[in-house]
């Protein structure tokens, strides 16, 4: 029956618009659930999910190891070899993240707020001129990319030809690729990897104030993150921050149109918005699935899982748990500090956070004080075809 809910929530097309339900039901059936069909485990309690993203007997299988197919499939390395940090264990994952967060700092994100701004008025000059726009297509697709480019430091005259390369990079995410989708992520890893080395040529002989020259800087005594490693930092960080910002504003701005009440209180009290922006990460959140690889025999919610299967948490079932979060099918902008796992936890939360949490903010302001009137032009958008992450395929809104 178990196996039945996931099928479900992977194929069927009202399904994937509503996966809660489904989901609630799952995790209140099988908690701690092993499929019959591949050594893998599904987790969708909150305090399950957490323990398993904490602990270091779960990562990523080492070259040589044997993993379950559906995870082998999102490992992400160049065609050196080079593993993104994302699929790296300690002590490798250590040093590295250790080298990029030396660049990769809260102060360089909040230094560009003001730029966020900038760009997101401009892309909302057309929109109020025209008074709709598919939400998608004018703003949560161009925003985060530009964004992310500016933070890296990819010139503007580059920015439209590697759009769509690394949109395609973000289908190594996924478990459930479409046929052709491999092929195009691998000739658009190649594309983006012979782009990011000769940038990162050009930045050691001319370093800029960006987080490229930051990581070709990054030390620690004599340790420096090689070549390879700079560009699959690079390259993660753009596939990851930009798909998972677009689907943040598609999210935020759809599920604020479908509660009113919650969209009337956020224009009456502005010091609202940090956190009208954390419960749509909670509610709806971007990232549905993180995967990890036992690496030994562990036991989770009294269940022993042994060394060489599958673990996947579904964050989107965890954030609604109602062991930690009360009513939790109640979408309410006023909750403070509420226990969510949509930027993953343990040594693998996300990088981007604050840059994610900083581009809903800013653009949740920019629609509020530029439109007085929100309307969906389409009852039902339609929602990507995507397990990992979760995100609108197009928005229409009317905009006064």
């Amino acid at each position: 029956m178990s196996d039945e809910l996931l099928f479900r929530i992977v194929t069927d097309p009202d399904v994937i618009a509503d996966p809660y339900p489904l989901l609630r039901e799952l995790r209140e059936t099988s908690p701690v659930h092993k499929t019959g069909f591949s050594d893998f485990w599904v987790l969708t309690r909150f305090e399950d999910c957490r323990a398993a993203l904490r602990d270091q007997r779960l990562g990523s299988p080492e070259p040589g190891e044997e993993a379950p197919s559906l995870l082998a499939s999102t490992r992400q390395r160049r065609p050196d070899g080079t593993r993104s940090l994302l699929f790296l264990n300690p002590p490798d994952h250590t040093r590295i993240r250790s080298l990029v967060s030396r660049a990769f700092t809260p102060r360089r994100v909040e230094h560009m707020r003001p730029a966020v701004r900038a760009m997101t008025e401009e892309l909302l000059d057309p929109v109020a001129a025209a008074g709709e726009c598919d939400l998608i297509d004018k703003l949560a697709f161009p925003l985060p990319a530009n964004v992310i480019s500016e933070l890296v430091g990819v010139p503007v005259a580059d920015r439209d030809w590697l759009r769509p390369l690394v949109s395609d990079l973000a289908a190594t995410l996924e478990p459930n690729r479409r046929p052709g989708e491999a092929e195009r992520a691998e000739a658009a890893s190649m594309k983006v990897n012979q782009y990011l080395n000769d940038l990162i040529d050009r930045r050691r002989a001319e370093p800029a104030d960006d987080l490229l020259s930051g990581l070709i800087a990054a030390s620690d005594g004599e340790d420096r993150l090689t070549q390879p490693e700079v560009a699959v930092t690079v390259s993660l960080i753009y596939a990851a921050g930009f798909e998972t910002t677009m689907n943040l504003i598609g999210n935020m701005v759809h599920t604020l149109m479908r509660h009113s009440d919650q969209l009337a209180r956020l224009r009456a009290d502005r010091s609202l918005v940090p956190s009208a922006v954390d419960e749509v990460l909670r509610f709806e959140p971007p990232v549905q699935i993180d995967g990890r690889y036992a690496r030994a025999d562990i036991e989770i919610g009294g269940h022993l899982i042994p060394q060489g299967h599958g673990v996947l948490t579904l964050l989107g079932a965890a954030n609604r748990d109602p062991a930690v979060v009360e009513d939790p099918d109640r979408f309410d902008i006023g909750r403070s500090e509420v226990p969510m796992l949509s930027f993953g936890s343990g040594i693998h939360y996300c990088l981007g956070a604050a840059l994610a949490r900083l581009e809903g903010q800013v653009v949740l302001e920019a629609l509020l004080d530029r439109f007085a009137t929100w309307t969906p032009l389409h009852d039902n958008p339609p929602w990507k075809d995507r397990l990992t992450l979760r995100g609108l395929a197009s928005l229409p809104v009317a905009f006064s």
